[in-house]
């Protein structure tokens, strides 16, 4: 009997871009409980490494509420329980969830609660056609985490994982993820 013949693995097949169908959902961006007077808005563009924007991207966030908690509450999912159409998230419970795609410019945005000071960030996971694996990255937001702790983390790239304050309206955080170039955001390698 001859001897199996061993073979090399391949690699993953890219993801996409397929995400408009059940993944992206109304209210995806919507972490933070309806009105809360302390919740902040993230937003930025995702770029490719010509510095296009990347129009069919999607991200997930997940972070720790503002007490350091980490919830799995009820709110994101939603259904009729007579019909089973989706009702989205309920406007009251903080999940620390949230999914959202990128729009015909790039650009993304969600609406959250602070993160707390032990967990600073936000955690990001994006998806992206051209991508054989998605990419993970944080979010540290500006006035939470000092600059210090982001080069010790990154060297000078860290920067790259700063949302930044913009502008003069109290609670809005830029942030850009590049995928390559000089301006390439820093990725965190996850096993």
């Amino acid at each position: 009997m001859p001897e199996p013949i061993g073979l090399d693995p391949t690699p993953s097949q890219t993801v996409g871009p397929f995400h408009g169908y059940a993944l992206p959902f109304p209210g995806g961006g919507e972490i933070a409980p309806t009105g809360h007077p302390a919740s902040i808005t993230v937003h930025g563009y995702v770029y490719d490494g010509h510095g296009e924007p990347v129009p069919d991207a999607l991200l997930e966030f997940w972070q720790a509420a503002p007490d350091g908690s980490r919830t799995d509450g009820a709110g994101s999912w939603r259904r009729d329980p007579a019909s089973g159409a989706f009702l989205g998230r309920d406007g009251i419970g903080f999940t620390g969830f949230g999914r959202v795609a990128t729009g015909a410019d790039g650009h993304w945005s969600v609406r959250t609660l602070p993160p707390p000071p032990a967990a600073p960030y936000l955690a990001v996971c994006l998806f992206a056609r051209g991508l054989s694996r998605h990419l993970f990255t944080r979010a540290y937001v500006e006035g939470l985490v000092g600059e210090g702790e982001l080069k010790g983390l990154a060297g000078e790239r860290g920067e790259t994982m700063l949302a930044r304050r913009e502008g003069e309206r109290a609670g809005l955080f830029r942030f850009d993820i590049h995928l390559q170039g000089e301006r390439e955001t820093v990725f965190l390698d996850f096993q």
